[in-house]
């Protein structure tokens, strides 16, 4: 449960952060569901490329928070695996453990 606690954990720093900054996380809010609106470019496509992103950045909270949201979008195991492999291509060694970190959460979030 590594991957959900992080991300109760993660959670309740944002809550108490929220609660200082409450315009900024308004704001950050609206963008996000503006983002993940279906439009040319499905949710679950977004999803793939933020979670891209969030390993790009290193960013463990958001690896948990993007494979959660795709394993609710009914990502495949196949799917993230496939495109682990393109980030990883695209950002060589350091990509590759954190790819691992992705998968690792995708298999528990869907188990």
């Amino acid at each position: 449960m590594y991957w959900q606690n992080l991300l109760n954990e993660t959670m309740e720093r944002i809550s108490i952060l929220s609660k200082e900054t409450p315009d900024t996380f308004k704001g950050f809010s609206i963008m996000g569901q503006a983002a993940k609106t279906d439009g040319h470019l499905s949710e679950k496509t977004k999803e793939f490329i933020a979670l891209g992103i969030a390993i790009t950045t290193k960013c463990e909270s958001c690896i948990g928070f993007h494979t959660k949201s795709l394993v609710r979008l009914g990502a495949t195991r196949e799917e993230i695996v496939e495109a682990l492999a393109m980030v990883s291509y695209m950002g060589a060694g350091p990509q590759i453990s954190y790819s691992a970190k992705a998968l690792e959460a995708f298999d528990e979030f869907s188990s």
